[in-house]
């Protein structure tokens, strides 16, 4: 096998990766949220079941764009390539900041709540 039938094969395994991710996640968190809904305990099962799903793809978009920058970069360096991929990068950063807005509240650049700053040791 060549280096750019490995590079590709590489590629195909993060993507599989990915969707694994997404699939096993919404799976697990779907059979949680019922599992939490039959016990009846009056715990909230929308906002966990809505947390556990949006980290799961949020893990899952970040593998995919992975792969996206290994087969394009290793693989196919154009400049027709890069900007297609650019676009693709954009599109899922841009799903990825929404996602982690929903899920946390706020941007990943953004304290957490509660969280005080400490100030730097002199």
């Amino acid at each position: 096998m060549d280096f750019k039938g490995i590079i590709e094969s590489a590629g195909e395994a993060v993507d599989l990766a990915g969707v694994a991710v997404i699939i096993v996640g919404a799976i697990l968190a779907t059979l949680s949220a019922v599992r939490t809904l039959l016990r009846r305990t009056g715990r909230p099962v929308y906002e966990p079941y809505r947390q556990q799903l949006g980290r799961c793809i949020l893990l899952g978009l970040e593998l995919l764009v992975a792969a996206d920058i290994i087969r394009t970069v290793a693989v196919t360096p154009t400049f027709e390539s890069l900007g297609v991929l650019a676009l693709i990068v954009l599109i899922r950063t841009f799903l990825s900041y929404t996602l982690q807005l929903e899920v946390t509240g706020r941007l990943p650049w953004q304290q957490a709540r509660g969280v005080e700053a400490t100030p730097p040791q002199s």
